[in-house]
């Protein structure tokens, strides 16, 4: 059975048609109009009827950054589209006859993980996604863990710093501000004040005194000793976040996803020695795997297309699955 997957950023939208195997068919992007939520709809439609022709389709899912409701049907707040309180699987269904659900886009990554990535093996998981900020998903007895109102799972708002940074929630001291990409530039620029292991991060600064983020990837892949303290500091923190969570949550593995992500065991080895330091009665306990997520950029879509066929089998009478 074939399910079309939408991947909604805040300048591209990604699709792809998936079939039960979680194996990517068709794909197809689009810029995304984010400020017009009625040109973002035509954009969606454009791209299912585009990524169905000539095939049987059975449903869509559409991954968003934002607050969606139980139900998976309403956008109640998108930080980086014009959406609120958005009836948007209604919308969708309406103009294309399909089955449509809508997810949470770190919670589409993380489902794409669990049943076909690095979290296969298990039934618990919980995945922190490392990118601009930081998002994540829960999987509790191989279900996705959405909340009561839908929009749990928010893990890049726990807090690690008591008065710590400012935070877009509104909070202070949230791992987003010392677990994100954002953060890794910061502790790089801190770094690059340091004379000696700082050099090569100084000499890569624009005429501004800024570090670009492509300057600090190329310098982790060649192994600056600067750019690998940073990435030390952001994984201990990252370490400190998943100990916490594991009090709550205790999964089997965390799965580290999103773009910093990119450095693969050098900052997953550190993120678990951390989280050893910090875990609750370590040696008294199982303690989780650590993994680094393996679907990258085909997370979102191929997470939203299985969620959608999820739903649309379970919306079927028995006698017709």
């Amino acid at each position: 059975m074939l399910s079309i997957g939408l991947d909604i950023g805040g300048t591209k939208i990604a699709g792809a048609v998936v079939n039960d195997a979680g194996s990517i068919l068709r794909q197809s992007v689009t810029p995304t109009p984010a400020t017009d939520p009625a040109k973002l709809e035509d954009a969606l439609v454009d791209m299912i009827a585009e990524l169905r022709e000539g095939l049987e389709i059975s449903s869509a899912g559409i991954a968003a950054a934002g607050f969606i409701d139980q139900s998976q049907s309403t956008v109640y707040y998108a930080p980086n589209i014009a959406w609120r309180n958005e009836p948007l699987r209604a919308n969708i269904e309406a103009r294309t006859g399909l089955s449509v659900v809508v997810d949470n886009d770190a919670n589409a990554a993380g489902w794409a993980e669990f049943r076909f990535g690095a979290g296969r093996l298990f039934s618990h998981m919980t995945m922190l996604t490392v990118g601009t900020g930081v998002g994540g998903a829960i999987v509790i007895d191989g279900h996705l863990f959405r909340g009561g109102f839908g929009i749990g799972a928010e893990l890049g708002h726990i807090t690690v710093e008591n008065d710590g940074l400012p935070c877009g929630c509104g909070r202070t001291g949230c791992i987003e501000q010392y677990g994100s990409g954002r953060a890794l530039l910061r502790f790089a620029e801190e770094e690059s004040r340091k004379p000696g292991t700082g050099d090569s991060l100084a000499a890569a600064q624009d005429s501004a005194g800024n570090l670009p983020s492509e300057a600090v990837k190329n310098l982790l892949a060649s192994g600056d000793p600067g750019a690998l303290a940073a990435l030390d500091t952001l994984a201990d923190w990252l370490g400190k976040a998943a100990a916490s969570l594991c009090a709550v949550l205790d999964p089997q593995v965390f799965v580290v996803g999103g773009g910093v992500a990119a450095a693969g065991e050098r900052l997953v080895r550190p993120i678990q020695e951390s989280f050893q330091r910090n875990m609750p009665a370590r040696g008294f306990r199982p303690e989780p795997e650590f993994r680094v997520a393996e679907m990258l950029n085909d997370a979102g879509v191929i997470g939203a297309a299985d969620l959608a066929r999820i739903h649309f089998d379970e919306s079927l009478p028995r006698s017709s699955r």
